[in-house]
């Protein structure tokens, strides 16, 4: 009985240790389809991160150009954007003086832009600078024609500037947006 002894205990030993192998393997291998689990949760997080951060950025852009947006968009007259315009060049006429009104508006024939006519009249400085903010106006104008002559004024008449230019202008918007 000696002898199987050893051989029983050798058994039991071999079977543990197949066990104990195959229970290691079995955990070994759970441990890296989690490892793989997590590296792929990993990489989607970092991707998801990426864009949020990557959204923020955008964010943050649009908001530090708002105002010069904002700004440039007022160099372009949309469609429903043409009173404030034609408010724009009149309110330009009292702050040199001279009176001003618009007389026709029109979209031009090739659609490119918007077709201003003006009359005012003043002294002839008076013209010339607001003649000059026009030019000088956020929109980009173009003038297509400007008629400029001295009104004839009656000597007697008190009150009565010495001398009334009179200016006829049309202009066009090429920054009008249809």
């Amino acid at each position: 009985m000696k002898n199987n002894f050893p051989k029983i205990q050798f058994l039991f030993s071999i079977i543990f240790l197949f066990i104990f192998f195959s229970i290691f393997f079995f955990f070994y291998n759970a441990i890296e389809s989690n490892n793989v689990g997590l590296q792929l949760k990993q990489t989607d997080w970092q991707n998801e991160n990426n864009r949020q951060n990557e959204i923020k950025t955008l964010n943050n852009s649009l908001k530090a150009i708002e105002e010069e947006k904002t700004q440039m968009e007022t160099h372009f007259a949309q469609s429903s954007d043409a009173v404030p315009f034609l408010n724009t060049i009149e309110g330009l006429a009292p702050k040199t003086g001279v009176k001003a009104e618009v007389t026709s508006v029109d979209i031009s024939p090739d659609n490119t832009g918007l077709l201003v006519g003006m009359k005012a009249s003043g002294s002839f400085s008076g013209l010339y600078k607001f003649i000059t903010m026009l030019e000088n106006s956020p929109y980009e104008i173009k003038f297509i024609s400007l008629d400029i002559q001295k009104e004839a004024v009656p000597d007697g008449t008190k009150g009565a500037p010495a001398s009334v230019w009179d200016v006829v202008l049309k202009i066009k918007l090429l920054s009008f947006v249809l």
